[in-house]
């Protein structure tokens, strides 16, 4: 996401790192579980429990990817209809 860009260069992090950071602002109740096959996205992940978010920051990671906006199904839907046959 070019528009989450800057949010994550202003926090010196990755855009992985600052997705994770939000996930994990969002609540106690969250419990994000990344998957990783490579010790660098490890590392990425582990790095995100330092990422800063503010309130405000928060608020533009959510004006530039509003909740909900990635929902849908996870397959077109012609290949939904051959899933579990």
């Amino acid at each position: 996401m070019k528009r989450l860009e800057p949010i994550a260069s202003e926090l010196h992090c990755t855009l992985a790192e600052l997705a994770l950071a939000w996930a994990l602002a969002k609540g106690k109740d969250i419990v994000p579980i990344p998957g990783t096959r490579r010790r660098m996205h490890l590392e990425d992940n582990v790095a995100a429990l330092n990422v800063p978010l503010t309130d405000d920051i928060v608020k533009r990671i959510e004006d530039v990817a509003p909740l909900g906006f990635a929902s849908g199904t996870r397959y077109p839907a012609a290949m939904m209809g051959a899933l579990n046959q």
